[in-house]
């Protein structure tokens, strides 16, 4: 099995919320896994715009609960993201996965369930954020977890330039003719 991150959502309440980690599973081959139940319909029509226009494009499965993910999933190392976690995302070498990472964001009220937590305590961890708050939001931490993990890896598979309008583009100054 090689190398992909794995994004679990577990029981997400905000639709915008799912819509833009669509986007960044797509703009990062990662896999999105939805535990329900969910706090909104989850439609093509709904997720669609938000997700400008990526919905078709992204690999997800939905699960009818904790237990479905459970057993669909036996034999994966799963890593969460909780502001009780005691070590920042950076310090843990993904380097040393060679098989899919599996990180899992909680809802938007109260995060991953206390004993999902301590049952993976060795792979919880925190985003450093200042004592002011408790939490960034998910859409936005799961872009910064998930380009730590594909920066450790070199960002296998992604493109590090321009590709639709080319790598030269900015200095061939094409772009003084766009309206």
């Amino acid at each position: 099995m090689e190398r992909q991150v794995n994004i679990v959502l577990y029981e997400p309440e905000i639709a915008q919320n799912v819509a833009a980690i669509i986007r960044t599973c797509v703009a990062t081959n990662a896999k999105l896994h939805i535990i329900e139940p969910l706090g909104f319909i989850f439609k093509k029509e709904e997720m669609n715009r938000a997700s400008a226009g990526t919905f078709d494009l992204v690999e997800y499965q939905l699960y009818d609960d904790w237990e479905d993910f459970c057993e669909k999933n036996p034999s994966i190392d799963l890593f969460c993201i909780s502001r009780y976690g005691e070590k920042p995302h950076s310090d843990f070498d993904f380097n040393s996965y060679q098989k899919p990472v599996f990180v899992m964001f909680g809802k938007e009220s109260t995060g991953i369930p206390k004993q999902i937590i301590k049952d993976n305590y060795e792979n919880t961890f925190r985003l450093p954020m200042s004592p002011q708050t408790r939490s960034i939001n998910v859409a936005n931490t799961v872009g910064i977890v998930t380009y730590e993990i594909l920066r450790q890896w070199d960002y296998p598979t992604l493109s590090k330039t321009e590709v639709q309008k080319g790598k030269d583009y900015i200095m061939s100054e094409r772009w003084k003719d766009e309206k």
